[in-house]
């Protein structure tokens, strides 16, 4: 093929290629053992638990890109919703939920 043939085939093909997904975007295993799976939903990313004994409740969304998150965390075992955030690093997933911005609990998830 001569390259101006080999620059229109990538442009034609260039609308089937997927952006890449965010970072935060997976499955992930919890502090308590259990999976979450963190998906896109709408334009934000929701929290679903996978496994364990609340496994398919939503127990957050959180807004955001590239690694630094913000939105609400659900701890399932009170129901009580908190305002969260989530830092990822590599593998890590800082989960962080705060009452009045100073009575935080944090937790770090892994990949899976």
């Amino acid at each position: 093929m001569k390259p101006r043939t080999w620059i229109v085939a990538a442009l034609l093909a260039a609308p089937g290629i997927a952006l890449a997904a965010e970072p935060i975007e997976g499955n992930w295993k919890t502090a308590s053992g259990a999976t979450a799976v963190i998906a896109k939903c709408g334009g934000s990313f929701c929290i679903t638990l996978k496994t364990g004994k609340h496994a398919g409740k939503r127990i957050g969304k959180l807004d955001g890109s590239g690694a630094d998150y913000t939105g609400s965390i659900t701890d399932p075992e009170t129901d009580k919703t908190y305002s969260g955030s989530g830092a990822v690093s590599g593998s890590a997933l800082r989960m962080k939920g705060c009452v009045l911005a100073v009575l935080c609990k944090t937790q770090t998830w892994s990949r899976l």
